[in-house]
């Protein structure tokens, strides 16, 4: 019976150390603010300083780990050629707004307030037009500004 107990308490030991082994790894790999190079996006007489996510690892990255996210900061995310790019909130604290533009700067494509991913398997935004942009603001920016389908937004790369 007691080399049972010592078993279990054994067991129990590793789990907790792997999860928090987990725990630290996803804080250490976390990105901090501003370490992308910036730009900004316009609409009319509101711009937004965008962190450039222009690599694969700066896209998957994203805004995963972030607990804020300054009222007129975002994240703009830009593709080597249009496609359909499909976005998910995994380990993504805030809700967002994401905004799909295309080559000519139109906005194609909104997902208003979508939540972050509490589950393992979280579910993927797929837009319905090709973009080769994808802006990323707090929830509720696009309702705030009236920014709609057709609207044409000024991109700077700097």
């Amino acid at each position: 019976m007691k080399m049972i107990l010592e078993i279990f308490l054994v067991i129990i030991v590793v789990i907790l150390l792997i999860c928090s082994f987990f725990y630290y790894a996803e804080t250490l790999i976390a990105p901090a603010p501003n370490q992308n190079q910036l730009g900004s996006v316009c609409f009319n007489d509101n711009c937004f300083q965008v962190e450039l996510a222009k690599t694969k690892a700066e896209r998957d990255r994203g805004l995963m780990y972030r607990k804020e996210l300054g009222k007129d900061k975002g994240m703009l995310f830009v593709f080597d050629k249009s496609g359909i790019y499909p976005f998910w909130m995994k380990d993504t604290l805030i809700p967002l707004d994401m905004i799909w533009i295309d080559s000519n700067s139109k906005v194609v494509f909104i997902a208003h307030n979508v939540q972050p991913c509490k589950s393992l398997i979280c579910p993927s935004v797929f837009p319905a037009a090709r973009a080769k942009y994808v802006l990323e603001v707090n929830s509720g920016i696009c309702q705030d500004l009236g920014l709609k389908l057709g609207d044409v937004l000024k991109i700077s790369l700097d």
